[in-house]
């Protein structure tokens, strides 16, 4: 993008593909002031013979065990001693706290995206439960520079989380359209409604929004009153896509057209199961590495897996999927990366592209 934007404030060119030129309006925008997906998205209808045997098991698989294996997760003091090792050299790097949940280190500054921090994926001690703890204690996590949430949903956007972060006005925070005042009442001084295609710089940083292809509710009655997005983070010697939740739609070739390549992609790699119900919300591994080609991301990093039970897939079944799927694409097998929870690793600044 050429235009030139204020630093600290969102600025657009829209794409000339989004647009519904009869209504005047973005496409993504309704008359009734929702929001819907991009263009050719896959459409979230589920039929009741799949959601009814679905929350059935979900409720039953609620009181279960799940066996993680020792190798999943750092223990929590060697993560720190990690992290902060790479604070003290200013290197860029990523380090994963599980599920969408990343401290992401570009251009001198501290992100956090998404931070499920705490125990339950839900309100007030209910919904899904972590099976594993996230991967730095939040007392223990470094001065917050960016703090970008991709939508409102409890597994992104965890309230009790947010209130135990420091710094609330220091920090920016970068959100889709409507999610502000969630923040703003929360005593966060610096919040950003972006729209998808708004970029907003902060010193060497460039931050831009990006369509994907999910929806949103945080209660019962306000079902897509807020946008959902991915982000661009832009550093002189970076280029990194974090998708936050998505299913996959012809958008990403779109994406990585107009913003790639991507040396780095932090893309969805689990809850994708049953299909009937997931495919407009969450990618299967393989189409997690469609989305990094389409994208032309050079590493593609997984997540959104390993650390709570949302869907029917066994919950070690995704990593596997993921690395032979990079495989038959052509990826090196260096740039298909499986993290553990709380491990920290370095962002490369330059190294060759996938075959």
């Amino acid at each position: 993008m050429t235009k030139q934007d204020t630093p600290g404030q969102p600025a657009s060119d829209r794409h000339p593909s989004s647009t519904d030129q009869e209504a005047g309006r973005p496409w993504h925008h309704l008359p009734d002031g929702r929001f819907r997906n991009p263009k050719g998205s896959p459409r979230k209808n589920v039929p009741l013979k799949v959601a009814l045997p679905y929350f059935a098991e979900m409720f039953a698989r609620s009181f279960g065990r799940i066996d993680v294996p020792t190798s999943h997760v750092l223990p929590r003091e060697i993560a720190k001693a990690e992290m902060d090792a790479f604070l003290a050299t200013g290197d860029d790097f990523v380090t994963w706290l599980g599920h969408a949940s990343f401290l992401i280190r570009m251009a001198g500054k501290t992100i956090l995206t998404d931070p499920y921090l705490t125990a339950y994926a839900g309100p007030a001690g209910f919904g899904p439960k972590r099976y594993v703890k996230s991967g730095i204690a939040i007392r223990d996590l470094p001065p917050i520079d960016v703090l970008a949430i991709s939508h409102n949903h409890y597994d992104h956007l965890d309230a009790r989380a947010l209130n135990q972060i420091p710094g609330k006005e220091e920090m920016t925070v970068v959100v889709p359209l409507n999610l502000g005042d969630f923040f703003r009442k929360r005593g966060f001084a610096h919040v950003i409604d972006m729209d998808w295609y708004d970029e907003v710089k902060l010193n060497d940083l460039k931050v831009t929004a990006l369509p994907v292809v999910h929806w949103s509710r945080r209660v019962g009655f306000d079902y897509n009153t807020s946008l959902w997005a991915g982000f661009a983070f832009a550093a002189p010697d970076h280029h990194l896509f974090f998708g936050g939740d998505s299913g996959y739609g012809p958008v990403f070739k779109e994406t990585g057209e107009t913003y790639g390549p991507f040396d780095t992609a932090l893309l969805g790699i689990g809850a994708y199961a049953p299909r009937e119900m997931m495919h407009a919300s969450h990618a299967t591994p393989e189409e997690a590495i469609q989305m990094a080609q389409d994208l032309k991301a050079r590493r593609v990093v997984g997540m959104h897996w390993g650390t709570v039970v949302l869907t029917q897939e066994p919950p070690f079944e995704p990593p596997e999927r993921f690395v032979a799927a990079g495989e038959r694409a052509g990826y090196d097998k260096d740039a298909v990366w499986v993290m553990k929870i709380g491990e920290t690793r370095a962002l490369q600044e330059t190294w060759p592209a996938n075959g």
